[in-house]
């Protein structure tokens, strides 16, 4: 059979601020808006979707619109960082953008020899990387090319993203046993897990990016305190129905809980905590974000899934208006 995962799906984290966070994402690091919707287990608050020019999978990064949670605190069992992959010649211009946009980087610094990495935080104290990586040459043709940034320094999607842990073994032995993982790195306490790439993401199977996940092992460090700022869960792409369920039931196999599959409208989701505590998912890479929209109208308004549309009314008298992005650029209303 088939390996069933292809490697990172999306990251989902918390706001405070539906505003700032699009002003950021798309005017500072020129993601494409590719969905406004509302969080469909709260629909009082917004579900904020960036990503490439049509939101694939591999480049989706999210955003639950909380403003009443607390501050997250870093610490233990959370995924402390989202790393974007951006090409190897393009550090100055970023280095240069972010002094221009008043936005404070750390770096530029090595990492396992082949990487050059800038961390940075955006405005609620998520921590994000832009990992200058070769891999990019072969991750280009999907970069929104409206955006403000040049597509020969975008970003190409999720290069990966760094779980914090007291231990690792626990954890690793979920990456590798269920998920499809390999250990292929270490350098002190991080630990690299990667799914092996494929030609055949050649052949318009994009299985050939995203697909690191680095373990940091920090014992005696307190628990992270999951809030606004902290990334709320981390999800992997399959690419089928059919592989997903074999994936839960090797996951209840494997003594861990998992949720039933849960339609989420663009795709469908199963949740479970890996044994350090952090929030898993598997998200299958159909249907996808042109489900509802067509790819030009992606993110120009609020869009719900069909049963939360008879609450559209009610919902825009909650919501906060936002100013949206590029091609219809407009304030929602209660009058929408």
């Amino acid at each position: 059979m088939n390996r069933a995962i292809y490697g990172i799906h999306h990251v989902t984290a918390i706001t405070s601020n539906p505003q700032r966070n699009i002003d950021f994402y798309v005017n500072i690091l020129g993601l494409r808006f590719v969905k406004l919707t509302v969080n469909q287990d709260d629909p009082s608050s917004y579900h904020l979707y960036y990503g490439d020019e049509l939101g694939r999978p591999g480049t989706i990064l999210t955003f639950f619109h909380w403003p009443d949670a607390p501050k997250g605190h870093r610490g233990a069992s959370e995924v402390m960082a989202a790393s974007f992959l951006i090409p190897e010649t393009s550090i100055s211009y970023w280095m240069d953008r972010f002094e221009s946009k008043q936005i404070k980087f750390r770096g530029p610094y090595k990492r396992f020899d082949d990487e050059e990495v800038i961390v940075f935080h955006d405005p609620d104290g998520l921590e994000l990387e832009l990992v200058a990586h070769k891999s990019s040459e072969t991750r280009s043709i999907n970069v929104w090319k409206e955006g403000p940034v040049p597509i020969e320094q975008a970003i190409r999607g999720f290069y990966s993203v760094t779980l914090s842990e007291e231990g690792y073994e626990r954890t690793a032995s979920v990456l590798a046993d269920e998920l499809g993982f390999i250990p292929t790195l270490q350098d002190g306490s991080r630990f690299r897990y990667e799914i092996p790439t494929r030609e055949s993401h050649r052949r318009g199977e994009d299985d050939g990016g995203a697909n690191i996940v680095d373990v940091l092992c920090l014992p005696y460090t307190q628990q992270a305190v999951i809030g606004i700022g902290s990334v709320h869960h981390v999800a992997y792409r399959t690419p089928s129905d059919e592989q997903q369920k074999v994936l839960r039931h090797n996951i209840i196999k494997a003594g861990l809980n998992a949720t039933p599959v849960i339609d989420r409208f663009y795709f469908h989701s199963v949740y479970f905590r890996e044994p350090g505590g952090i929030l898993f998912e598997i998200a299958t890479n159909p249907p996808g974000f042109t489900v509802d929209e067509r790819a030009e109208d992606l993110g120009t308004h609020l869009v719900l899934p069909p049963w939360l549309e008879s609450m559209r009314k009610e919902l825009l008298e909650v919501l906060p208006p936002v100013q949206l992005p590029k091609k219809n650029e407009m304030q929602h209303t209660t009058e929408e």
